[in-house]
């Protein structure tokens, strides 16, 4: 994770300046290219910060030894829910967000109540129901 993490942090890095130069080359007048540039530098720069963070609380993974054995990733990699309903009601929302971008924003501010219901729904469903802690 960490050979990960610094190829994201160098690449994240290296896109920002490419797309501030690409900007004065084509004089701001390229909204394709610019703005995807400076999106994907941010993009890498958010997975460095995750892979970064991540490192931290698993600092050996079993992958990274060279002599190590398969049986080696076994354990404890996090909590995970998995009859959760409420990824799938996001990933409707966000569905909804990109086709009201395509379309109209008036689609778009129909995803935003959706998308609001899913995320506090995802964060208190540990709060009520059988498995309520």
């Amino acid at each position: 994770m960490k050979l990960f993490s610094k190829i994201f942090g160098l690449i994240g890095v290296f896109l920002i300046p490419v797309g501030i130069t690409y900007g004065f080359m084509t004089d701001f007048n390229d909204w394709a290219g610019f703005p995807a540039l400076l999106a994907t530098a941010v993009m890498c720069l958010f997975l460095w910060y995750f892979l970064s963070f991540t490192d931290k609380k698993h600092p050996d993974m079993p992958y990274e030894d060279l002599d190590g054995e398969i049986s080696h990733a076994a354990g404890d990699y996090g909590f995970y829910s998995p009859w959760s309903w409420w990824p799938l009601l996001i990933g409707v929302a966000c569905s909804i967000a990109v086709v009201g971008l395509a379309v109209g924003w008036w689609v778009f501010l129909l995803s935003l109540p959706v998308a609001a219901v899913a995320v506090i729904g995802w964060v208190y469903e540990y709060n009520s129901g059988d498995h309520a802690h």
